[in-house]
C-alpha cells in the first residue's frame, strides 16, 4: 500500500522497477493498476512470485543481499535498518538471538520489494522527511505460519513500544490487520509522529487488497512543502575523559541510526589537565528519549546536558536532471521561495567520474553549471 501511494504520487513504475533491478534478486514481476475501495481511487501494487514457495531467510542473507546491491548509499543504509529493527523485534518476541530468526513472510520476495522499493520511492520523489498519524491497532486475529495470533501481531506492537510511536484504537469489532510488522517496521524507522504545517501538493492513495466495510482500505500520501522556517531541535551535550578513542565512531553510528540529526566531537581540556571529548548531538524533540538511552549506555559517561533551541532551515527540494553527463539527482536550497544554490548528490558525481573517467571535482563543476542553467528559470 505504501507503493501504491508512492506511485500514485507520480512516481514511474518504469523508473521503481530500474532501481529495483539494482538488487541481485530475481522471480518477482512487479506491476500497477488503478483500484477503487469505497469512494476513493488510488493505485494498487502486486508482486506476483514466479515460484510460490516462501523463500525463508535470515537477517544476514537479506543484508548481503542488500549491500551486493548497486542502489545509492542512503537507499543501502535505510534499507538495512528496517530489516534490522524488524530482526530485533522478531528476536524479542520469540525470545531467540538475533540471527536465528527466520523472517517467513517478511524474508520472501514480494516483502523485500515492498521494504526497498519503499525508500527507493521516497528517495527518487525527494522526501527528506516523512510524518506519520498514529497508528491503528485495528482488531480480530490473522493466520500466520506460527498460528492464528491476535491482531496487533506481537512483532508489530513490538516495534512500535520500542519506537514509542502513537497508536489509535480501531473502534469497529474484527477490523482485521490495519498494520502490519513490515508497514510498522518501515513507518516507525523512517518517519516521526508529530503534525508539521506545510503546504500541500500532491495527494496519492495506495490501495489495499482487502475490502473492508467500515472505512475505505486505502493509505493516504500527501507530499508538500514545510511552510516554516524555524524547526524546534534540541543540543545534547556531554564531556567525556574516560572512553578509549575506538568507541566514539561507533557511538556516532548509533546515534545516526537512532534518528540523531547531525553528531559532532570537540577537543576539550577538563579538570587535573585531562585532554577530553566533548560529544554533542543535534535531535528533535520526539527522539530525546532515544537520544539520551543511546549516549548513556553506549558511552562512560553519567549525565547529558539538554538544550532547547530553535533552527532556521531554508526550504530544500531534490529533483532529478538529464545532464551532458547523465543523469544525476540535485539537492535545491531555496529561502522565501527563491533558489539561492544547489548541490548534486555525491554519489550521483562520483558514479559519473568513474563512467566517464574524470576528476571528480570536474564532474561536480559540469553538473554544478548545467543544473543552474537548467533552474535559472525557477
Amino acid at each position: 500500500m505504501i507503493l501504491g501511494a508512492i506511485l500514485d504520487c507520480g512516481l514511474s513504475l518504469d523508473l521503481l522497477t530500474a532501481e529495483l533491478a539494482k538488487l541481485p534478486l530475481q522471480g518477482y514481476r512487479i506491476s500497477a493498476q488503478p483500484a477503487t475501495r469505497g469512494v476513493i481511487t488510488g493505485t494498487q501494487v502486486t508482486v506476483a512470485l514466479e515460484n510460490s514457495s516462501k523463500q525463508h531467510r535470515i537477517l544476514k542473507d537479506i543484508l548481503n543481499l542488500i549491500e551486493k546491491s548497486t542502489l545509492s548509499d542512503n537507499t543501502k543504509h535505510k534499507s538495512a535498518l528496517i530489516f534490522s529493527r524488524l530482526a530485533e523485534a522478531e528476536s524479542k518476541v520469540h525470545r531467540i538471538p538475533v540471527d536465528k530468526v527466520h523472517f517467513h513472510e517478511v524474508g520472501a520476495v514480494d516483502a523485500i520489494v515492498d521494504i526497498v522499493g519503499t525508500v527507493i520511492g521516497l528517495e527518487l520523489l525527494g522526501i527528506e522527511t516523512l510524518f506519520s498519524s498514529p497508528l491503528p491497532t485495528g482488531s480480530g486475529t490473522v493466520e500466520t505460519e506460527h498460528g492464528i495470533i491476535p491482531i496487533p501481531a506481537p512483532a508489530t506492537l513490538e516495534l512500535i513500544a520500542s519506537s514509542k510511536a502513537p497508536i489509535r484504537p480501531s473502534a469497529p469489532p474484527d477490523m482485521g490487520e490495519l498494520v502490519t510488522p513490515t508497514g510498522a517496521a518501515i513507518v516507525t524507522t523512517l518517519a516521526s509522529f508529530d503534525s508539521p504545517t506545510f503546504t500541500l501538493e500532491r495527494i496519492g492513495y495506495g490501495v489495499g487488497t482487502r475490502e473492508t466495510a467500515a472505512i475505505p482500505n486505502v493509505l493516504p500520501l500527501w507530499i508538500g512543502q514545510m511552510t516554516k522556517n524555524e524547526r524546534p531541535l534540541l543540543l545534547l551535550e556531554t564531556n567525556i575523559d574516560d572512553m578509549s578513542s575506538e568507541l566514539y565512531g561507533y557511538v556516532m553510528e548509533r546515534l545516526f541510526d537512532r534518528g540523531a540529526l547531525d553528531v559532532w566531537f570537540t577537543p576539550i581540556q577538563m579538570k587535573k589537565n585531562r585532554p577530553a571529548v566533548m560529544l554533542s548531538v543535534l535531535s528533535s524533540p520526539e527522539a530525546e528519549g532515544q537520544m539520551i538511552e543511546t549516549i548513556l549506555r553506549e558511552t562512560s559517561t553519567l549525565g547529558v546536558r539538554v538544550q532547547r533551541m530553535e533552527r532556521y532551515e531554508c526550504e530544500r527540494e531534490t529533483v532529478q536532471l538529464d545532464t551532458s553527463l547523465g543523469r544525476v539527482m540535485v539537492k535545491v536550497k531555496r529561502f522565501n521561495s527563491k533558489r539561492i544554490g544547489l548541490s548534486p548528490e555525491f554519489e550521483d558525481c562520483r558514479r559519473l567520474a568513474e563512467e566517464h573517467d574524470l576528476p571528480l571535482q570536474d564532474v561536480y563543476r559540469i553538473v554544478t553549471a548545467e543544473a543552474s542553467a537548467q533552474l535559472l528559470k525557477d
